[in-house]
């Protein structure tokens, strides 16, 4: 493509984005279905172009004023991916000059909203919790994040599916510590391997991961993933139960289950039980109450610790939606907590960043809950055989820490989890 009318796509494509009617992720796969003529370079121009504006979208917001011509033109100068004889190849000498000051500008001397780019609501949480840590974050959550892969180990050992993806071409090392997980280099066309189509390799972030591996489900045991969304961790806990026992996956979304049907069919998982539900109320639970071994409860959150992948959410979401989003996950976890039968084991997990959606659920909960006592986490994935356990937990009262992950510490998304189990 020209590089005037690929800068104008992506100007297009920025200007949808920045309507946060929709996910960043719903509105650039939607301009690619209408687009079908875009070549693959062309989509990862257009893709990284956005998410680059979204990541850095206060900073642009303080340029864009001193250039010329539509905002979004501007922002997609700012944020273009790809090389800048290229670019400039697409632009005016006026635009030239301006983007080649824009460069220019040394990053110690803007302010720190424009360093950092997070809306204000979300900082102090941040600086609280991580005090000097917080500007490793922020550089973190600016990269994009790296391609984990899950290995069925129902069917399949890393190491061969390493050595499969080797004579494939695509180099991958396993993760430090799930020792189910490869971390995969760039971003190959996974779906045109033969180890994705017979269900070898499942795309899974190592943190996701961790959290089936937590549950730590047996053979024969009953088994719920009250969230089940998609299924990634549906998918792991079945393998993990070597298809064995009763699985069921339970959401509110029939939509989000019906993704899960093809990934159900490579994975060779005869265990699994997907049902749409109405609420965390419905009869379904309250069939099942009492007679469950482990319920993993992933629950919807804000999603704020996976803002490498999906850097609108940091304004798409706001202190109301959090404050809306705990109120929902306390009752989602008290519902949940119905299905465990004695010495079951309850896991409550999200893919937040705030304590307001983890560790005060979590404590909430355990105050609430005699019936229940708390594990510790650490004890837990180290005897799991989890590389550097500890390394991944921290907080909790009187020693029961939680897991606590974190993009420039752990290079996974950020996720927190905290265990129970049902005297």
């Amino acid at each position: 493509m020209h590089p005037k009318a690929l800068l104008e796509a992506c100007a297009e494509l920025v200007k949808l984005t920045l309507k946060f009617e929709h996910p960043a992720d719903a509105v650039v796969s939607r301009y690619f279905r209408d687009n079908r003529a875009l070549g693959p370079r062309e989509r990862a121009t257009l893709a990284e172009t956005v998410y680059t504006v979204l990541r850095r979208k206060l900073l642009f917001d303080h340029l864009t004023p001193s250039g010329s011509g539509p905002k979004e033109r501007r922002m997609a100068i700012l944020g273009f991916h790809g090389p800048r004889d290229f670019l400039k190849s697409a632009l005016s000498e006026q635009e030239k000059n301006w983007l080649d000051q824009c460069d220019a500008i040394d990053p110690a001397d803007l302010l720190e909203r424009h360093r950092h780019n997070l809306p204000e609501w979300l900082v102090q949480p941040l600086k609280e919790q991580l005090g000097a840590q917080f500007w490793p974050l922020v550089e973190s959550l600016n990269q994009g994040a790296p391609l984990d892969l899950r290995v069925n180990t129902l069917t399949d050992k890393r190491a061969d599916v390493r050595k499969e993806l080797e004579l494939a071409g695509i180099a991958s090392t396993p993760t430090p510590f799930s020792p189910w997980g490869l971390r995969v280099q760039g971003k190959p066309a996974l779906a045109k391997l033969d180890a994705f189509a017979r269900g070898a390799v499942e795309v899974q972030d190592e943190g996701s991961q961790l959290l089936a591996l937590l549950l730590d489900a047996r053979r024969g045991e009953m088994v719920v993933d009250f969230c089940a969304g998609a299924g990634g961790k549906t998918l792991a806990i079945g393998a993990a139960m070597r298809n064995t026992g009763r699985l069921y996956a339970f959401d509110t979304s029939a939509h989000r289950l019906d993704a899960l049907k093809p990934r159900l069919a490579r994975s060779k998982l005869s265990n699994v039980h997907p049902a749409a539900i109405a609420h965390e109320r419905d009869d379904r639970i309250k069939r099942l109450a009492g007679k469950i071994d482990r319920v993993l409860v992933d629950a919807p959150c804000s999603g704020l610790g996976t803002l490498r992948r999906n850097p609108d959410l940091k304004w798409r979401q706001s202190p109301q939606s959090v404050q809306e989003m705990a109120l929902k996950q306390a009752a989602i976890l008290h519902s949940a907590a119905r299905l465990l039968k004695p010495g079951g084991r309850l896991v409550y997990a999200t893919c937040s960043l705030l304590p307001q959606e983890n560790e005060e659920i979590a404590q909430a909960f355990s105050a609430s809950h005699a019936d229940f006592t708390p594990l510790a986490v650490g004890e837990l994935l180290a005897t799991l055989k989890v590389e550097r356990a500890s390394d991944l937990c921290s907080g909790g009262p009187a020693g029961i820490d939680f897991l606590r992950l974190w993009p420039h510490r752990h290079q996974t998304d950020g996720f927190f989890a905290a265990a129970w189990q049902k005297k």
